[in-house]
């Protein structure tokens, strides 16, 4: 149940403070939510093809992210969609002629394929079918080889399953190329476009992979691992080799953490391309056009490179000169020669670059941001602890600017998934909390992804046990290493955060002196008993680390907050989205009922056109104006009052 919280913008008049202990004559400039959680003014660039374009994303004249395209070099920016909710992910079609992106109907995550003329900027929806999710094949919308065409899965023939199509981009016709047998929840395409690889959850929660030689061979088990790896959560064949006769495949098979290998497909020959002991890879680079193996990604303690191929070496060296921060390379031109690097830091916005990739020169394109730069921000450290079985949990710190960071109000700010982490970098979230006077703790408990299997299965059956006794131990450490006031602290969180918030205030009322909600499962019954179908394959993983709801519903019951509402005593603030497909509204209405049932006042916020994560401009405006009032009045934090397009009093439920 991970989730991005996506945000929105608003004009800010003057600015008071609630003022509680702490001293905000000391604090930097109060940093306008406008500015934190308004939308970008650009983001996430993409070169196209040919390397003459550039896409990205920019509010038009209504606020609404869109995509707009422009010649490299020249100044003849322009807005070629026109959606009325905003949306993130798109991708340039081969042609070079059309982007293709996928939205879908106010957060009910049935997202279709779309696809846009850059020039007459008409567009059309290519699997139009109401009530179907469209998914990307192999996490690519076209080949480079076959401009025509795309792969994509379309839950038609069975809500519950994916089967996979061949879309013509020109006709608009949609063939079935691959039926689902009823188990698989992944695909992938070698590099001629054909469908070999079938990755499925069996029912004991473990994964088996199958291959086929070609569209019409029949398949076979490739890997078949059992449910103790980080297969679901991380394991994937990732890539095909340039001749197609090995795959990369990351695998915790005969290691804790998930490692690189390079299988032969016919002999079954395997070497290890890159480990971690302790981490697992995060990614792989390969060219765009040649198709070899570049580069692997690993997610540590913040983001590393490790460099396979010593062609790209130099290209590392050079790009790490250009700014700090963690890199990612967003894009490349087919023949490798333009490229789009974004920079993350923690303490201000994304930097994009465009880089050349013979001269080795670069230049700077834009900050998603760029307001940031006006003010003083606070730097994420990584931090780690022992848990009380002796366990070593890691996380992030990020303290407020300006102020001795001793005795503060702690936001104990909650990860989704919760197969999951949190990472460092730049969050608007923590940046707005640290602004307003607060120390922000992260923690990556155990059941958090990345970290690898041991870290991962030390969370099986430990939801509101285990995994919520390490949050209850961070908020210790921070107490004791002099940061946090135990009077002041406030559980914060969505999806699975939302659930720990509502642990946290159900099952130890004593630690938390408040509690903020967002789409948090409230009883674990019925959230399986409501998960869309196409989770069908996913039953099996809850099975195995929350718990069966068939066969152990009294377990699953001792887990859910909804029957301790009796215990909740502290102030709570909630907020639903009316569509959400993953956590039902229900969930939030069945424990705010039990709430008032029992006396107690809970602030409870439904907002009728989102789903899981809110994307409204709008409604994030309200949302974070909400809990911001919530926040200063409980834990005594800095506060900017709402403005008139911020009140929320008609979600007010």
């Amino acid at each position: 149940m991970a989730v991005n919280r996506h945000c929105a913008s608003i004009g800010v008049g003057v600015f008071w403070f609630v003022i509680a202990s702490v001293a905000p004559a000391q604090l930097p400039s109060l940093i306008p939510r406008q500015v934190l959680f308004g939308n970008a003014e650009r983001l996430s660039p993409s070169v196209s093809p040919d390397g003459k374009m550039l896409a990205y994303l920019t509010p038009d004249k209504n606020g609404v992210l869109n995509v707009w395209v422009r010649t490299l070099g020249q100044t003849d920016d322009r807005v070629i969609t026109s959606e009325k909710r905003d949306f993130f992910t798109y991708e340039w079609q081969q042609d070079n002629e059309h982007i293709l992106y996928t939205q879908d109907s106010d957060g009910d995550e049935n997202f279709h394929v779309y696809q846009t003329d850059i020039k007459g900027a008409n567009t059309r929806d290519l699997t139009p079918y109401a009530g179907i999710q469209a998914k990307a094949v192999a996490q690519h919308f076209g080949d480079p080889d076959f401009p025509d065409q795309i792969l994509v899965a379309l839950n038609l023939r069975d809500r519950r399953w994916h089967d996979v199509y061949r879309v013509d981009l020109h006709s608009g016709a949609v063939e079935l190329d691959t039926e689902n047998p009823g188990d698989v929840w992944s695909w992938g395409a070698d590099n001629r476009f054909v469908v070999r690889v079938a990755q499925a959850r069996l029912p004991d929660g473990g994964t088996e992979i199958r291959l086929r030689d070609n569209r019409t061979s029949p398949w076979r088990t490739f890997q078949k691992w059992g449910p103790d790896e980080t297969s679901v959560e991380t394991g994937a064949v990732v890539g095909f080799s340039p001749d197609n006769e090995h795959v990369w495949l990351i695998s915790s098979v005969n290691a804790n953490a998930a490692r690189l290998l390079d299988v032969e497909m016919k002999s079954g020959k395997t070497n290890v391309i890159a480990e971690d002991k302790q981490f697992d890879v995060a990614g792989v680079l390969t060219h765009p056009r040649k198709r070899n193996l570049e580069a692997v990604q690993f997610q540590r303690a913040r983001t590393e490179w490790l460099a396979i191929d010593d062609s790209v070496k130099s290209d590392f060296g050079a790009i790490k000169r250009i700014h700090d921060g963690d890199i990612n390379i967003e894009s490349r031109s087919l023949d490798n020669k333009t490229w789009v690097i974004s920079y993350i830091v923690s303490d201000g916005p994304y930097y994009y670059y465009l880089y050349d990739q013979q001269s080795k020169k670069s230049s700077l394109l834009f900050t998603h941001r760029p307001k940031l730069e006006q003010f003083r921000l606070s730097k994420m450290e990584p931090i780690s602890f022992k848990a009380r079985d002796g366990m070593r949990i890691y996380g992030y710190l990020t303290l407020p600017v300006g102020i001795v960071p001793k005795n503060l109000p702690l936001i104990l700010d909650v990860h989704g998934g919760p197969w999951d982490r949190d990472v460092w970098g730049w969050n608007r979230e923590v940046q707005w909390l640290v602004n307003r006077g607060y120390a922000v703790l992260q923690i990556n408990y155990r059941g958090s992804t990345g970290y690898g299997k041991d870290y991962l299965n030390a969370g099986n059956r430990e939801w509101a046990s285990k995994m919520h006794t390490d949050l209850l131990d961070g908020r210790s450490w921070a107490i004791k290493q002099g940061y946090a006031d135990p009077k002041r602290i406030c559980i914060f969180g969505a999806s699975y955060g939302g659930y720990a918030t509502l642990v946290g205030v159900a099952f130890t009322p004593d630690e938390f002196t408040s509690g903020v909600d967002l789409f948090g499962p409230s009883n674990l019954l019925t959230l399986m008993q409501s998960i869309p179908p196409y989770w069908a394959s996913l039953r099996s993983t809850f099975n195995r680390r929350m718990g069966n709801a068939d066969t152990e519903p009294d377990f699953l019951r001792a887990k859910s907050p909804l029957f301790k509402a009796d215990q909740i005593k502290v102030p709570l603030l909630i907020a639903q989205g009316a569509n959400d497909a993953r956590v039902k509204q229900a969930e939030s209405d069945q424990i705010v009922a039990a709430i008032r049932r029992n006396g107690k006042e809970v602030l409870y916020l439904v907002f009728p056109d989102e789903g899981h994560g809110f994307v409204r401009p709008s409604n994030n405006l309200k949302f974070y104006a909400a809990a911001e009032t919530f926040l200063a009045k409980y834990l005594g934090g800095r506060s900017e009052p709402p403005s008139v397009d911020e009140n929320s009093d008609d979600l007010r439920h």
